[in-house]
């Protein structure tokens, strides 16, 4: 597969949110958005904006830190929200069943480094980069053919 890669510079916090939520309106059941960057670079507040983009009912959207993986029922079927930064092996993914989620949920994933052999080939990789102002970097990478379509027109 041929790799695609999208830059975007990010004015502020609610413009991150605001590219959050456009991207959330074209995601279905089986895409899976991997989210990588520092601690403090923007990835629970991309993931959070999305997620309250497409719930049935408002409710608060806490990181998953501490529970592993949060789920969500949304108007876009379900989002599993996962923060791998604690795990230390793929038997511990395995466990929470999150390879299965791939196929049938959204799944936003923080720290996909921790997935090695488990990350699926057909993910969008989003790497957040804080500057040393409010602005953020976006680079978009992906593979698979369906995120040409989705991101396409995707600068806000």
């Amino acid at each position: 597969m041929l790799q695609h890669t999208l830059s975007l510079d990010l004015q502020n916090a609610d413009h991150t949110a605001k590219l959050a939520r456009s991207l959330g309106a074209f995601l279905s059941a089986g895409d899976t958005i991997l989210l990588t960057g520092d601690v403090g670079a923007g990835k629970t507040h991309f993931a959070r904006s999305l997620i309250q983009s497409l719930l049935i009912k408002p409710e608060d959207v806490p990181s998953p830190t501490f529970t592993l993986i949060q789920t969500y029922d949304t108007t876009a079927g379900q989002i599993w929200h996962a923060d791998l930064y604690r795990l230390t092996s793929t038997f511990e993914i395995e466990e929470l069943g999150l390879g299965d989620a791939f196929d049938d949920a959204i799944c936003l994933v923080e720290w996909p480094d921790r997935l090695g052999n488990l990350k699926p080939d057909t993910a969008l990789e989003l790497e957040l980069t804080a500057n040393s102002d409010e602005t953020r970097s976006l680079t978009a990478v992906w593979r698979a053919d369906k995120w040409a379509e989705k991101l396409n027109g995707w600068r806000i």
